[in-house]
């Protein structure tokens, strides 16, 4: 990873610069995203906080929030900015994770660290499971109420299409979360048939409501994209 060397603040934030596709990594960019495979432990941990909150719970009901459940824990984290946390560690383990690197492995979800252009900060994560193509997605809460949400799942229908070749991606959503079903429809996906109801990661059962984002132009795979699958 590199690290912008612009002077950090408001209008110079020290945006990293992740450079191009590679080795399963990936980078996109929308109009206030800039989104990238992880590359240390820490891009990780600060994501996992940005949907740890009761609010985001509600929907993504993970089956373990681990150490970001704690309320301080996880408002220094999504206070961070990436380059931030190398200079001035605000929680103590920080460096430690900042030196440990993130290497994507065969079979596991394509995962992208967005970053808000305007002030560098985690504004959330999205990822891709790579044998349904099902997508998913969530926002810091300083990130939310602000659109972001549809240029995330942009990211994410891109990431599908234009660098790992899939035809289409799906999403699911519960009727009551008209929030993701806003975000989703912005971002171009329509309505699709799937199960009615899906059951979470902490058990809970939901009605549920499904899309898809088809490809506008032929797919294609980037550099950073798995080889493709083929027949035995």
């Amino acid at each position: 990873m590199i690290w912008s060397r612009r002077r950090r603040g408001p209008a110079a934030p020290g945006l990293p610069l992740p450079g191009g596709c590679g080795e399963r990594r990936h980078t996109l960019r929308t109009e206030r995203l800039l989104l990238y495979t992880p590359r240390t432990q820490l891009d990780l941990v600060v994501c996992r906080a940005a949907g740890a909150d009761p609010e985001a719970q509600r929907w993504l009901g993970w089956d373990d929030v681990g150490v970001t459940a704690d309320e301080g824990v996880r408002d220094a984290l999504v206070r961070l900015r990436p380059a931030d946390a190398g200079v001035r560690p605000p929680l103590p383990g920080i460096a430690r994770l900042l030196a440990r690197p993130f290497e994507p492995a065969p079979g596991q979800a394509h995962v992208l660290v967005a970053v808000r252009r305007d002030d560098g900060r985690y504004a959330g994560c999205t990822e891709l499971a790579p044998d349904t193509g099902e997508i998913g997605g969530w926002l810091a809460p300083h990130a939310r109420g602000l659109g972001l949400g549809t240029e995330l799942f942009r990211a994410a229908a891109l990431l599908g299409h234009d660098h790992l070749g899939r035809d289409d991606v799906r999403a699911g959503y519960e009727p009551a979360n008209t929030a993701s079903e806003r975000a989703l429809r912005g971002a171009g996906f329509v309505t699709a048939d799937g199960p009615p109801r899906h059951r979470l990661g902490n058990g809970r059962v939901i009605d549920a409501r499904w899309l898809r984002h088809a490809s506008p132009t032929p797919p294609r795979r980037c550099s950073g994209a798995p080889p493709a699958a083929t027949a035995p």
